[in-house]
């Protein structure tokens, strides 16, 4: 049973570019979780698909993150009014020390409505029924905001720049060509009274 664990656990480092240290009684479900979700939606782990949270090289560390459950909505009977399952993960963005400061700015300018008067990131999740599941849904988001502030912007090419340039030139040619248009057609308007 170990090594299954320990295998899921590898598995989830691996394939989500995410190392996540769970405790030990929700890290079997998790793992198992997001190594489904990571290989349904980008290819498994081994597949020759390119990986972008794995290049960005930021570890979530879980025990950085406050971590809280409140009662989820939507369908489920008695058991959501029995049952806390909806996760809510928030860390403070300034002080987490393990991102990368351009990469908190990203993240600051990106994510405005995300973030609370204290500074904090919050993330939530409810669409399972499960805590871990929704626990585990809420660290791949923030591996996903983490990752999308830290992509580089692509540098436009000599050729997609020159393109570039061709038409900004082609439209300035038409703008003033139909200026010259409506200066004419207001000129021929005009009468003098002498």
């Amino acid at each position: 049973m170990a090594a299954c664990i320990g295998r899921h656990s590898y598995l989830l480092c691996c394939a989500g570019g995410l190392n996540v240290r769970l405790p030990h009684s929700k890290l079997r479900e998790a793992a198992a979780i997001l190594h489904y979700n990571i290989c349904t939606s980008r290819g498994c782990y081994g597949s020759r698909e390119r990986n972008e949270t794995q290049d960005t090289g930021i570890q979530v560390p879980v025990d950085r993150l406050t971590v809280s459950y409140s009662r989820s909505s939507g369908p489920g009977g008695q058991h959501v009014n029995k049952v806390s399952t909806k996760a809510e993960v928030r860390f403070h963005v300034h002080t987490a020390d393990w991102i990368p400061h351009d990469v908190r700015q990203k993240i600051l300018e990106k994510n405005k409505n995300r973030i609370n008067k204290a500074g904090e990131l919050l993330v939530t999740s409810e669409t399972s029924r499960s805590q871990q599941r929704n626990l585990s849904d809420c660290i791949q988001k923030i591996s996903s905001i983490i990752a999308e502030a830290s992509e580089k912007p692509r540098e436009a090419t000599a050729e997609e720049s020159a393109v570039r340039a061709a038409r900004l030139e082609k439209r300035n040619k038409e703008r003033l060509k139909e200026k010259r248009i409506h200066s004419a057609t207001k000129h021929s308007r005009h009468v003098e009274f002498d």
